[in-house]
């Protein structure tokens, strides 16, 4: 399992799961009672539709239909056997349960767990026997859990009527002004037996640095032990290797491997993309191998210029000491059911992200921590990304059960993230400290925690401990000093929402800022994307289908406002479809082309949103079902790598040419 090392007896207990509903008075009859065949990892939701129990929540307006789910508790069960073989240990591994769940073991409680973002490991050799073995797995209600916390601790504001910052899960599981309500329950990750013996590799954390020419590889190793034995560990990368013992008490060691003048690994547009294989190894005594790790790294240097100037203080991200103007994009979960999002569609979606000139990934703090097949992708792929730490548009309490929780997967995180060159920055958080200046926070918080220890302390002590090769920035916006408005735009990071919310999108070109994390316009997906989801007849900017799948607060009137401004009045709804669509492509080109001809002051666009995870009317350039929308093709002219744009100035116009190639124009 990832960041955990090839133990060297695995069994994976994927199969011949079942799941039933907990009774109670929400559940359908059809589903009361019954048995149904599940699929893990998987979800309820998944298993409920392969059943046929359920309608597809993405069609029409079903998603209403389907709320119990997230009310109801539920368990999985399966039956495995398992052959002693004298292991010291046996452990329960899991890498990912959703979210409220109590484990068993032929019938004894085994551990508990409220946090989908992390993994855990439970020791049940003593409860293993011969033969036959039950694994029962269950999911309490993660509304329950959630309002539960609410209640003990004070309501908190957030930017939705749901309690998802009372709740270490995936936040727009609760729905978004982009998604669907799914509350979801289920063993989305991984889950299985490791046997091992004597020792076995804890953690890996490879921390990848340049000496000049040369590479610089740290390799931070914790162990667990079943003795007290001395160890020996074991790293090698491009034909050097290093050593290291662990006496007997000790837990941790260091080794460094220098290797001399690597190939550099690049930015996509910036050079080529080379990686070396880095492996670990556990040695027992007698020098038997008792674990081993292997991974992929780059060798490249990152940093974040942030120095104050006569603009402000600039936001200018350097890879190899090379400035990057970011051309980026915004990432939300491709699907409200992650265990569908294959290595393949993630591929689809990068080579949709790389065709339009995109530079970097920001990973949206109400998602999740994104999967190894993700960050893979954009190490082969030369895709920068940007993770946010998991907190988005609400004030989160900072008492306990969630401060532990919250270090605990922050620490898991940056581990098991530290090894990839993609990775170029950790964020805080998205909104939050926006939230607590400008959205009338203050009054209804009357004094209770709301995230800053968070941001502002334990994040940034976690990530200096554990990962000091990267910059972090406590949230975006953020502006750099406490005593600086966190999304004034001469500072750090900003997000622009007037143009959408209120303002005809020629204002982009008032705004003179540092970096802009988000701005979006919005438009419907692909024609064939709505007539493959609603059944409305005839389709209406208003029909029935059509605002069920428009989430934004006021948003089909700010669509109109935009058209109004600009377009014609649309004949019939193909027009609006079209205008809609167009309007989109052209607001959003504007800004871009805007903001790059204010490069070096300027260095970085991350529009809003790439990438949807349902059909729905929303902001971004590439629909639910994949279509690429005309905002797409707008992307891919405004984030050229070589780009002329005609500009007004001073009362005039000018012509602004842009090289973000690496050699002269």
């Amino acid at each position: 399992m990832e960041g955990r090392g090839e133990i060297v007896s695995q069994q994976p207990l994927h199969e011949g799961w079942t799941l039933r509903a907990v009774p109670g008075p929400q559940v359908p009859s059809e589903v009361a009672d019954r048995e149904i065949p599940a699929t893990v990892p998987g979800s309820v939701h998944t298993d409920l539709l392969d059943a046929g129990l359920i309608a597809d929540p993405f069609l029409d307006d079903n998603e209403r239909t389907v709320t119990w789910i997230g009310r109801t508790d539920w368990v999985y069960e399966t039956t495995f056997r398992h052959e002693p073989d004298g292991e010291d240990r046996v452990d329960l591994v899991c890498a990912g349960l959703d979210t409220v769940a109590t484990l068993s073991v032929n019938g004894v409680q085994v551990g508990h767990t409220e946090n989908m973002h992390r993994g855990y490991r439970f020791d049940v050799r003593s409860l293993l026997r011969a033969g036959d073995n039950t694994l029962t797995v269950r999911f309490d209600s993660a509304y329950r859990y959630a309002r539960a916390q609410q209640d003990r601790l004070g309501d908190r504001p957030n930017a939705y009527p749901e309690p998802f910052h009372f709740i270490r899960k995936m936040a727009c599981n609760f729905g978004w002004d982009w998604g669907p309500t799914l509350v979801t329950a289920g063993i989305w990750q991984e889950i299985g037996l490791h046997a091992w013996s004597t020792a076995r590799l804890a953690a890996v954390r490879p921390l990848v640095t340049l000496d000049g020419a040369d590479g610089r590889v740290e390799v931070h190793v914790e162990v667990e032990r079943a003795g007290d034995e001395p160890l020996t560990v074991r790293a090698e990368v491009a034909g050097v290797a290093a050593e290291s013992t662990i006496l007997p008490g000790q837990r941790t060691a260091m080794l460094t491997v220098a290797v001399s003048e690597p190939a550099r690994w690049w930015p996509r547009g910036y050079g080529e993309q080379p990686r070396y294989p880095l492996t670990v190894a556990l040695l027992g005594p007698s020098g038997s191998t008792l674990d081993s790790w292997s991974r992929r790294i780059g060798f490249r240097s990152v940093r974040l210029d942030t120095a104050p100037d006569a603009h402000g203080s600039a936001f200018t991200l350097e890879v190899n000491d090379v400035p990057v103007f970011v051309r980026g994009v915004n990432w939300i979960p491709d699907d409200p059911f992650p265990t569908r999002i294959t290595r393949g569609r993630l591929a689809e979606r990068f080579t949709q992200a790389v065709d339009a000139n995109v530079n970097l990934l920001r990973v949206w703090g109400g998602g999740r921590y994104e999967s190894a097949d993700f960050y893979d992708l954009a190490d082969e792929l030369g895709l920068l990304v940007q993770q946010d730490f998991l907190f988005a548009c609400a004030a989160y309490p900072e008492e306990e059960p969630f401060r532990t929780e919250v270090e605990a997967e922050a620490r898991e995180q940056v581990t098991r993230l530290a090894v990839h060159p993609s990775l170029v920055l950790w964020t805080g958080n998205n909104e939050n400290i926006w939230g607590w200046h400008d959205w009338d926070w203050r009054e209804p918080l009357a004094g209770r925690t709301w995230g800053r220890g968070y941001y502002l302390e334990l994040l940034p002590s976690v990530v200096a401990e554990l990962d000091p090769t990267r910059p972090y920035w406590p949230g975006s916006p953020w502006s750099g000093r406490e005593d600086l408005h966190p999304n004034d735009p001469s500072h750090g990071t900003t997000h622009i929402w007037d143009v959408w919310n209120t303002d005809d999108y020629t204002k982009y070109r008032a705004y003179t800022p540092r970096f802009v994390a988000e701005f979006g316009y919005q438009a419907p997906p692909a024609y064939a994307t709505l007539r493959r989801a609603l059944s409305d007849e005839p389709l209406a900017p208003d029909s029935p289908g059509m605002a069920h799948h428009q989430k934004a607060a006021g948003g089909d009137a700010k669509l109109q406002r935009g058209l109004d401004a600009h377009l014609p009045v649309p004949g019939d709804f193909d027009d609006w479809h079209f205008l809609t669509q167009l309007n989109q492509a052209r607001a959003i080109q504007l800004g871009v082309e805007h903001f790059r001809s204010l490069r070096p002051v300027c260095m970085g666009t991350i529009v809003w949103q790439l990438n949807d995870c349902w059909p729905v009317t929303s902001w971004s350039a590439v629909d639910g079902d994949g279509r690429r929308k005309p905002l797409w093709y707008a992307l891919r002219r405004a984030y050229a790598d070589r780009l002329l744009t005609v500009q007004p100035r001073d009362g005039g116009l000018v012509l602004v040419a842009v090289n973000d190639r690496g050699t002269p124009w």
